[in-house]
């Protein structure tokens, strides 16, 4: 069976590309994925109603060791003409926050809507098939893929495309393999250090035992990590910290890193009591802390955090704690409680404008496989919409 294109991965960015690719000229394309069903991490995410795009998308949103590489691809295809799409299909959707855009209904939807796509563009799917090898072929002009599943023979196509868009390692329970950056190897394309990111940290044992068993109270935050500063939730869980600020900033922490953590952004919790010697003990504390966060959170800092005396001095140094909580992680929950892998396919070896690889022709990274990494709040799926767009309009139009 020959092809005009083979996309491996029916993820976000894999759908997408294929639908664009086989769109308006009749390409030949086919969609190849190890899993049974496309389109698995867009059912779990945005708690099933997937955050399918950012309002505020730009490049600024994004971790990559080329911040201008994406510009291309997002000023090309931007968060307006997804909503089109959705908008085309009839799924209605709603601002969350931040700009944050969410269906209504099940992200079922977006699958759904993927595969229409990709049904009036003529792509062929190929499920439970994962590819054994991927070559050249001799003349340079196509590659060779072998095909094997457990209900046939390994079995051969020729496409004069390809197209990697199998995502990175996390959330390996979905299926997420390294297939991506072993074909990136095997061609010699340079890959970035790999990491988890959008992922929530583990606090040092000591950390641990002051608050860990007050899992599941949230409260708002700023958290701040290498320069870049969040304001958000963070919620304690039974191993450390999670929650939107944590999970941003744990993007930009590496091992042995710092995060400082003002959990009273805003406030002056002891200012009435230093302007009044007479209440300055710890129910006193204990009750202007409650009108900041949650009782438990507030009797357990002020018993981790009693001033030594009641002096103004004394008073400040709480203070000070509230705001500038140094906490050093143990670590992360690491890929399995990971939205997105960091690192990936060095975009010095892509074109921005194409995503194409420039050692090798004719090959093609989207998605979470290449080294751009968004924010939290559907900038990632904006990425895996506009580089899939940028390959599958290059595949589309090309000779």
């Amino acid at each position: 069976m020959d092809y005009d294109a083979v996309v491996i991965g029916a993820g976000a960015a894999g759908m997408m590309c294929a639908a664009i690719a086989g769109a308006y000229r009749g390409r030949k394309v086919a969609v190849l994925e190890h899993a049974v069903r496309p389109g698995n991490k867009i059912l779990i995410s945005g708690g099933g109603r997937c955050n399918f795009t950012n309002l505020h998308t730009r490049p600024q949103n994004f971790i990559s060791r080329n911040p201008h590489f994406a510009k291309s691809a997002l000023a090309r295809y931007t968060p307006r003409d997804f909503i089109s799409l959705v908008e085309r299909h009839g799924i209605a959707y709603h601002e969350k926050t931040l700009g944050q855009l969410f269906c209504d209904g099940p992200a079922r939807q977006i699958v759904t809507m993927l595969e229409s796509e990709c049904a009036d563009a003529g792509v062929d799917f190929l499920f439970n098939t994962t590819v054994a090898s991927l070559t050249r072929d001799a003349d340079g002009q196509g590659f060779m893929l072998r095909l094997a599943s457990p209900s046939s023979a390994e079995r051969d196509i020729y496409a004069r495309k390809v197209v990697i868009a199998t995502g990175g390692l996390s959330i390996p329970k979905l299926g997420a393999t390294s297939f991506g950056y072993n074909v990136a190897a095997q061609f010699g394309i340079n890959i970035v250090e790999c990491r988890p990111a959008l992922v929530p940290i583990l606090l040092s044992e000591a950390d641990r035992a002051c608050f860990c068993d007050l899992a599941g109270i949230a409260a708002d935050a700023t958290v701040a990590c290498n320069g870049q500063a969040f304001a958000e939730r963070v919620l304690i869980t039974h191993r450390g910290l999670s929650g939107p600020a944590i999970l941003q900033a744990s993007s930009y922490w590496q091992q042995g890193d710092t995060m400082t953590i003002d959990i009273a952004p805003g406030k002056d919790v002891t200012a009435a009591m230093r302007a009044d010697p007479t209440n300055r003990d710890a129910t006193t504390l204990e009750a202007q802390l409650r009108q900041v966060f949650p009782q438990r959170l507030a009797d357990r800092w002020v018993e981790v955090n009693m001033p030594a005396d009641g002096t103004n001095r004394s008073l400040l140094q709480f203070e000070d704690t509230l705001h500038r909580w140094q906490i050093r992680p143990a670590g992360t929950e690491g890929y399995a409680k990971a939205e997105v892998t960091a690192g990936g396919v060095d975009t010095a070896e892509l074109s921005s404008s194409t995503m194409e690889s420039k050692k090798v022709p004719g090959l093609y990274f989207v998605g979470e496989v290449v080294d751009v990494t968004g924010h939290l709040g559907g900038h990632n799926f904006q990425w895996a919409w506009a580089s899939a767009a940028a390959a599958g309009r290059a595949i589309n139009t090309s000779s």
